[in-house]
């Protein structure tokens, strides 16, 4: 303890200069007001949020000095591993820490448990112990470290705990890559306080100076301060962002199970064992499907499974992902041929597809497939509209039948699903033409979901004029065909 009178060494959280904090002063200083709105054609998957921004804070110093509820100690499997952090919190909180670890008889990899803080400022310390990495064994590192981020912070809800400080888990010692590490760190925090951010008021990430660039540089990718700094940081996301809990996903290793494998839903319980047993040998675990040669080789003999075609095809559509993530699609960004705008009356996402600015003979048509996909990815998981405006388009602006194919069939199916309606905007005689035949021999699932809008009064019916970003020229065109627009009209059968 601090004699008496002396000036305390810990620090507490509420003192500390937030994520949000920081950035409007850097703000300040460079003579700039924030960003209150920025064109933003793609949104983040994680979007600018100024409610949890203001609960993260980036800290230089010693996690055992925070004054917050609760702080974290990275160890090993024992709990009694001498790493910079633990030995700094068993300096300030007393030897009755280490008596109170003894009864906990160990940790393992990925857990989280809980003692009190004994000495330090801290009321609780939250034990965890981070993988020991190995490239080969990465899977199993990245899903470990996230079970430690994870139920931390799950125990800080079940605790009721108002603030939690962070020390960085992967150590040194255990030979985590520091920034590949720090990505799984802030995507987990991330994805938690979009669901329970109700439940803490402070995160604190304690960092030394050697970990500080890092997260300086990586923070703004899971929680950007601006709309500005959103669409600045999205080109830098990693391939993997995880699932919706920030948890590493591996399609490939991704088992569903039933109640009772390989027998199908309406099969009758009474008709005994003799009738499961007849489905043993016909299941993915009996047939163990594991040779990749054999599955193409019988993909173009037409004889493999349903299932296993899904299965092909996602590991395809995985491929274009990561690829799309990698690449530099910043030429075909900027032709401004597809962004997002608001919502329809139906508070579905809008999708716009310029045609005119689509140059189809002069860009690589691949790439804009990679940045269909890159944009529509994190979109297309919820229902969604497409607006597509065939506005003075010609022959130099119109995509082959080939290249909407192969878009059709290497996209996951989740983009067939959640396209609700695709609103074909200023057709013509041929265009519609076209339409018809593509969606009849070629995409049929596409053909019931078109909607032929001949004025932009009429597309207003089902979407708001506030809810999407008309091009200029659009605007002209619709004014000189059909007359001036207004703010409101009677509703239209046709949509």
């Amino acid at each position: 303890m601090d004699p008496l009178g002396a000036p305390s060494q810990f620090v507490d959280v509420d003192t500390l200069l937030g994520w949000s904090d920081a950035y409007e002063a850097k703000q300040l200083d460079c003579h700039r007001s924030p960003v209150e709105k920025a064109q933003v054609d793609v949104r983040s998957p994680f979007p600018y949020r100024k409610d949890i921004n203001e609960k993260i804070i980036l800290w230089k110093g010693h996690v055992a000095l925070l004054n917050c509820t609760a702080i974290v100690n990275t160890s090993n499997e024992t709990l009694t591993d001498k790493n910079p952090v633990s030995e700094s919190i068993f300096m300030h909180a007393g030897p009755d820490l280490k008596d109170e670890l003894q009864k906990l008889k160990g940790c393992r990899t990925g857990e989280a448990k809980l003692t009190k803080g004994f000495n330090l400022a801290a009321r609780f310390i939250i034990h965890t112990v981070g993988p020991k990495y190995k490239s080969r064994y990465r899977t199993a590192a990245e899903s470990s470290l996230y079970s430690c981020y994870r139920n931390v912070l799950q125990l800080a809800k079940e605790q009721a705990m108002c603030s939690v400080g962070f020390c960085v888990i992967n150590t040194l010692k255990r030979c985590y890559p520091l920034e590949d590490a720090t990505h799984i760190a802030l995507r987990t925090v991330r994805r938690f306080l979009e669901v329970h951010g109700e439940t803490l008021e402070k995160v604190v990430f304690a960092v030394s100076e050697l970990e500080e660039a890092t997260y300086q540089k990586l923070l703004p990718l899971y929680f950007p301060r601006s709309l500005e700094e959103e669409v600045q940081s999205l080109p830098y996301l990693p391939a993997d962002i995880g699932n919706a809990e920030g948890e590493p996903v591996v399609p490939e290793r991704q088992i569903r199970i039933t109640e009772k494998p390989g027998v199908p839903d309406d099969a009758s319980d009474e008709e005994g064992l003799e009738a499961d047993l007849s489905f043993i040998g016909s299941h993915a675990f009996a047939r163990m499907e594991g040779d990749i040669d054999k599955q193409r080789r019988l993909i173009l003999q037409g004889q493999l499974s349903e299932a296993a075609l899904q299965k092909q095809h996602q590991r395809n559509y995985n491929r274009w992902l990561c690829q799309a993530r990698a690449e530099d699609l910043s030429d075909i960004a900027s032709l401004k041929a597809l962004y997002q705008t608001g919502v329809d009356n139906c508070g579905r996402t809008v999708m716009v597809v310029v045609g005119r600015n689509i140059p189809v003979t002069l860009i690589d048509m691949e790439k804009a497939l990679l940045y269909f996909i890159h944009v529509m990815d994190h979109i297309a998981v919820k229902e969604y509209v497409l607006v597509y405006f065939h506005t003075l388009t010609n022959g130099y602006n119109q995509l082959d039948s080939n290249f909407l194919k192969k878009l059709y069939d290497v996209v996951d199916p989740k983009y067939k699903r959640n396209l609700k309606a695709l609103y074909f905007v200023h057709p013509t005689f041929r265009s519609k033409v076209s339409a018809w035949f593509f969606t009849t021999f070629t995409v049929s699932g596409l053909k019931d979901k078109i909607h032929y809008v001949e004025s932009l009064q009429q597309l207003f019916t089902a979407i708001p004029p506030e809810q999407i970003d008309l091009p200029p020229f659009v605007l002209e065109y619709d004014a000189r065909e059909n007359g001036p627009y207004y703010s409101s009209y009677p509703p239209s059968p046709d949509l």
